[in-house]
C-alpha cells in the first residue's frame, strides 16, 4: 500500500503523484480514494508515468464507474 495525492480525474480514469516507488506500465492497481460523495475502491491500469505523475484507465465496475462518473459531471457543473 502506498499514498499518493490526486492530480485529475475523468470518468475513464485519474492521474496521481506517486513518490518513492515506480510502478510498471500495465500493472493492474486497486485504487481507493475520496470523493465528495464517498469512498471509491476501483482497479486500474498504469497507462502513463512522467516522473513521479502516473495516469490510470479505470477497469470496468458499474456501481465504481456510476459513482465516478456522477461527480465528476457534478463538479464540472460546479466549476462552470
Amino acid at each position: 500500500m502506498l499514498k499518493g495525492h490526486t492530480v485529475d480525474i475523468s470518468e475513464s480514469g485519474i492521474s496521481a503523484m506517486l513518490k518513492m516507488i515506480e510502478v510498471p506500465l500495465g500493472e493492474v492497481v486497486e485504487l481507493d480514494f475520496t470523493l465528495p460523495f464517498g469512498p471509491v475502491t476501483i482497479y486500474a491500469v498504469v497507462r502513463q508515468r512522467n516522473a513521479f505523475r502516473y495516469g490510470f484507465q479505470f477497469l470496468e465496475s458499474n456501481f465504481m464507474s456510476e459513482v465516478i462518473r456522477s461527480t465528476c459531471r457534478r463538479l464540472a457543473v460546479k466549476q462552470s
